[in-house]
């Protein structure tokens, strides 16, 4: 019944990897979908065509490639979740996204234990209480790197808490 009165917002910046193209759609109820095109036709002129191709073949074709990079982010995670629980840090093994929010050591606040990684270890994490006040306690990493270099972060974290 959920079509009846709702529509829903797909982007296909994470899933096909297409990041910074601003390209997505709405599915749902057609009465609820008809006025959103018509603001959106008088504020913007839509996605360029050569973006819009690339959107049909990933929506057409993509399933191989959603796969692989699946697997990829799996391993990434595994690597990662491993690596910080030696340290002390205990992220949880999550499934459905290329970061890790992970709990910051007993006693630090997000921002103060971002900014030690950032000025003892060179690494750029994001302080969880960005992402609302229960956020507080997390900060948030990013998978998006090759194996050796997340090690490495691993390694340096390690290094940090020491």
């Amino acid at each position: 019944g959920a079509k009846e009165v709702g529509i829903e917002f797909h982007s296909l910046s994470k899933t096909y990897s297409m990041t910074g193209w601003r390209i997505g759609f709405v599915a749902g109820n057609r009465d609820l979908i008809q006025p959103l095109a018509k603001v959106k036709s008088n504020i913007d002129s839509g996605a360029f065509q050569a973006v819009q191709v690339a959107g049909i073949k990933a929506l057409r074709e993509g399933d191989r490639a959603v796969e692989k990079n699946r697997g990829i982010y799996q391993e990434r995670r595994d690597i990662m979740v491993a690596g910080l629980r030696k340290i002390g840090l205990n992220p949880p093994a999550i499934a459905a996204t290329f970061y890790l929010f992970v709990p910051v050591p007993q006693g630090m606040r997000s921002a103060d234990f971002c900014m030690k990684l950032l000025t003892e270890a060179a690494i750029v994490v994001t302080p969880g209480n960005g992402f609302g006040p229960n956020g507080e306690g997390f900060f948030r990493i990013a998978l998006t790197l090759p194996e050796a270099r997340l090690q490495e972060a691993v390694d340096r974290i390690a290094h940090v808490m020491a």
